[in-house]
């Protein structure tokens, strides 16, 4: 298998993507591909009248191939393509000498692997709409659902709990359009010959052959299709993962004991410490965090790859062999395990509104000082008594910014009781969120 994870991940993954996504990167499947690349291509080249129409009906009731005669043939012949056809030929026979005809190894290579690769991408959007109707839905639930904002890791104002996560919604969107597009940009192929100068084969059969195979010609070819295509493929899928990363970060963040406002389901039976039984650990999100690492490493490896010599070499071969496969099924298994994540994470009204409640609602001092100003108080002078009794209450066993607040002369010589109450009120904070849903398509169930 071309597929190079191994031992603890392999199993993990495997058990969530196979075969969905894992079959796509097999050696069988690759064959396959480069089959379908040849029979369409000698199909174009009968419609054109280069070889015999009853020849590609032989060719394709015939062909096929035996992977591990495959594999023999390359121990000797040390090429992969001339293995490959070699056995084709062996199942075709006399009519297999019109296969591959007037062709280059890249134009099998670099267009069957155009079909992987629209082939994983989408099984991956199939995952990305899935999260995005998860999210949506999570958000919609929790759309009054108070807790604090956070800005330096410090408590800022309120929001809710559906607002962080429409903030979510509207990155995956963006994930959405972006592979939308990538999906066209990576739907090429080539059938142009040695160097891409159509010496020996028409830009028509090349033309017709993508046609059939659901891809397009690349405009000026070289021996290979340029690799900023590749690059940009998995850029793509490494910006999707940090994505992950960033709301697998939160909900570690979101868990932390002196916190807890969200935890990741925990099963029965789960275990989270072999030595401390009390031990409920965000597993799941730092894995989500490691992987997010190795897909992110592969942009990287992907760049690399752009820079052959001349109008080709295969350094770029090697890369792709463990790049691709690993990007796609980890960008595959990450979606699917925080599709999971998000659909059963246990969330806490309750912490969320004592965390933000914390030493008599401080978070409301930007509130207080607005309506000291609205009501005549010069801004600095709203603001230097607001903080002074914000910092009387922070961080204080007993410290209460409401009372402090309630009971300081200044403030009651502009505001009632009813302004000063109003101010601490958090559905100030929601009178134009709806916005932010309407936009984002949140229902208000």
């Amino acid at each position: 298998m071309t597929v190079v994870l191994c031992g603890v991940w392999r199993r993990v993954i495997e058990r969530y993507t196979l075969p969905e996504m894992g079959n796509l990167w097999t050696d069988e499947y690759k064959l396959k591909t480069w089959l379908l690349v040849e029979i369409a291509v000698c199909e174009a080249q009968a419609e054109l009248g280069y070889i015999p129409a009853d020849a590609v009906t032989e060719i394709k009731a015939k062909a096929n191939f035996d992977l591990k005669r495959v594999l023999e043939i390359e121990a000797e012949v040390r090429h992969d393509v001339i293995a490959f056809l070699t056995n084709v030929n062996e199942y075709v026979g006399d009519a297999g000498r019109y296969i591959h005809l007037g062709m280059t190894s890249s134009d099998v290579l670099d267009t069957a692997l155009a079909l992987q690769m629209v082939d994983s991408l989408d099984v991956i959007m199939k995952r990305l709409d899935d999260l995005i109707a998860v999210i949506r839905n999570k958000a919609s639930e929790h759309r009054e659902t108070f807790m604090i904002g956070r800005s330096h890791g410090i408590h800022a104002e309120p929001i809710t709990f559906g607002f962080k996560l429409a903030g979510w919604l509207a990155e995956v969107l963006r994930h959405q359009e972006r592979l939308k597009i990538l999906r066209s940009t990576i739907a090429v192929g080539k059938v142009s010959g040695a160097v891409g100068t159509y010496a020996n084969i028409e830009p028509r059969v090349e033309a017709l052959a993508c046609a059939k195979l659901g891809l397009r010609p690349d405009a000026a070819s070289t021996q290979v299709i340029s690799r900023d295509i590749h690059a940009d493929f998995v850029q793509q899928l490494a910006l999707v993962a940090a994505s992950i990363e960033r709301f697998a970060v939160e909900i570690r963040n979101l868990q932390r004991t002196d916190v807890l406002e969200v935890e990741e389901f925990f099963a029965k039976g789960q275990k989270g410490s072999s030595a401390m039984p009390h031990k409920r650990n965000p597993i799941r999100s730092e894995r989500l965090t490691g992987m997010a690492r190795m897909v992110r490493s592969y942009a990287v490896a992907a760049l690399e790859n752009v820079a052959l010599w001349h109008e080709r070499d295969i350094s770029h071969s090697s890369v792709e062999r463990m790049m691709l496969p690993d990007a796609c099924i980890l960008t595959h298994f990450m979606l699917v395990e925080t599709i999971d994540l998000v659909q059963n994470l246990l969330v806490y009204p309750e912490n969320m509104a004592r965390n933000m409640n914390c030493y008599g609602g401080v978070v409301f001092s930007q509130r207080v000082m607005l309506t000291l100003v609205a009501k005549g108080m010069l801004r600095e002078d709203a603001y230097k008594v607001v903080q002074e009794n914000a910092h009387a209450a922070w961080n204080q066993p007993s410290g209460n910014f409401h009372d402090l607040i309630r009971n300081d002369a200044r403030v009651n010589e502009k505001l009632s009781a009813a302004e000063i109450e109003e101010c601490f009120n958090p559905q100030h904070h929601l009178k134009h969120l709806g916005e932010v849903y309407q936009r984002l398509g949140i229902g208000n169930e």
